[in-house]
């Protein structure tokens, strides 16, 4: 029997980090800290080998080496696929349900990676945008539930830190961490800073704006903040992504319908998996 909060959690949650030779001693600490701060059964593997053994696989049979220059996204990608068989077999062996940790902004985007981080029985916070899910870490890092100075999380998935590292860990720039450290990868570097993600989501997905009316959107919630030509790369990538990846929403694991924002298509948010891309509109 448990007796406590963190005993009962141990029996509920396991985690485990896969981390490469391009994954930090940040964001490390930061998860088995929460892990460790929630009462989580914390599980640790280096998975350099099996990428290792997938790129050299590959190699012999192309003829030639895989590089960043020419093979970005292959070589992102290919780390985080590895990452599912080991924690699909974790769950297998707990009887578990396995959690995946896409947020809806990345949902919008397709920034995951299919049979990867996407892998999952459930997915509790595709439902929820990145921009939220930061703002919501803060609150409860200088606010909370009455809780203040005991435990905080960071803006990391699957990420906690105590009272002492709290500011620290919340100012972390999110990232996938799939790019050699030195290319100093962000998500927002990737995509677009996420409240501006989050504003053309509302204003094309929720209220089915064209192009040049989200812009003219952004143009006056972002004025002062950032110049017009940014704000016309971001809406036309929202848009080019968005129509893009309408496939892997259709793959990700179940989520839940919290507001008026949801893009799961087998509840809420129907797009056809072919479309012409709002090329016209663009």
């Amino acid at each position: 029997s448990c007796t406590t909060p963190e005993e009962i959690v141990g029996k509920l949650l396991t985690v485990m980090y896969q981390g490469t030779e391009n994954s930090s001693d940040d964001t490390f600490n930061s998860a088995k800290t929460l892990a460790d701060d929630i009462g989580a059964t914390f599980l640790n593997i280096n998975i350099n080998g099996l990428v290792d053994t997938y790129r050299g696989l590959i190699e012999e049979q192309l003829g030639r080496k895989l590089s960043w220059d020419t093979d970005d996204l292959a070589l992102q990608n290919i780390q985080a696929r590895v990452r599912a068989p080991g924690i699909w077999m974790i769950a297998n062996l707990n009887n578990a349900l396995l959690l995946s940790t896409s947020n809806r902004s990345e949902a919008a985007v397709g920034y995951a990676t299919m049979d990867g981080d996407t892998a999952g029985s459930i997915s509790p916070i595709t439902g929820i945008d990145k921009h939220f899910l930061r703002s919501w870490l803060r609150w409860l890092e200088t606010v909370g539930l009455n809780v203040k100075n005991e435990w905080t999380p960071a803006d990391r998935t699957g990420s906690v830190n105590d009272s002492t590292k709290s500011d620290e860990l919340n100012n972390l720039q999110p990232t996938a961490e799939l790019r050699p450290l030195d290319k100093k990868q962000t998500d927002e570097d990737d995509l677009m800073p996420y409240d501006v993600l989050n504003s053309i989501e509302e204003s094309a997905i929720r209220d089915k704006q064209p192009p040049v009316e989200v812009l003219k959107m952004v143009e006056v919630r972002y004025a002062g903040a950032y110049d017009r030509d940014k704000l016309l790369v971001w809406v036309e990538r929202f848009f080019r992504l968005w129509s893009r990846n309408q496939w892997k929403r259709e793959r990700y694991a179940p989520s839940f319908h919290l507001d008026d924002h949801n893009l799961d298509p087998r509840s809420w948010c129907r797009f056809p998996i072919l479309s012409g891309g709002f090329e016209k509109e663009l």
